[in-house]
């Protein structure tokens, strides 16, 4: 190099956030909750995941998850499920799109295999079924906009039919143009 370098400087796109993040909203006094029940053969004792919402309208109708808390008798995973449950609950707080939070925790899956559900759908994990409780909530309190999908007569919601999927292990794949794709996960044999 022929001359030196006496300082530098970072140019950001003039469409980037000029501030640091929002504040998270204040706690009410109280919010809304729903409180979900978990049974899995891997615990003795059962889960009781509890969600609670802010209220964002006057008639109640529109609301999004503020906090979660977990609880449980067994106190051999108390650790993990606190930290797990301040770090969801601080993702809820800052708002936006949160359902990636559903994709990250599906994706845990426990050394040890998982365990299938009653109606034959596979859980990977404890994480992935609380994953699942957290994907219930939030289709409970949004506003639905197409309607239901029709029912398939079977507990699990894919229909009678279907075959175990090899990647996700949920009894959800069914041939879609020729191909044996998962209703659950989308993976397909054709690519």
């Amino acid at each position: 190099m022929e001359r030196k370098i006496v300082g530098c400087e970072v140019i950001t796109p003039s469409s980037s956030r000029d501030g640091p993040l929002p504040e998270p909203a204040a706690r009410p006094e109280a919010l809304w909750g729903t409180t979900y029940k978990i049974k899995t053969p891997l615990l003795e004792h059962a889960l009781y995941v509890t969600i609670n919402d802010l209220v964002q309208d006057e008639d109640g109708g529109r609301r999004r998850p503020y906090e979660i808390f977990i609880n449980s008798r067994n106190m051999e995973h108390y650790q993990w499920v606190v930290a797990l449950t301040l770090l969801i609950s601080a993702v809820f707080r800052r708002g936006g799109d949160i359902r990636f939070i559903v994709d990250e925790l599906r994706a845990v899956f426990d050394p040890q295999g998982g365990y299938f559900r009653p109606g034959g759908r596979y859980m990977p994990s404890l994480v992935a079924e609380i994953a699942d409780v957290i994907e219930r909530h939030l289709a409970a309190i949004t506003p639905a906009t197409e309607p239901a999908p029709e029912h398939s007569g079977d507990a699990t919601g894919f229909p009678a039919g279907a075959r175990l999927c090899r990647k996700c292990l949920t009894r959800a794949a069914v041939q879609v143009d020729g191909c044996l794709t998962c209703l659950n996960c989308g993976d397909s044999r054709c690519g």
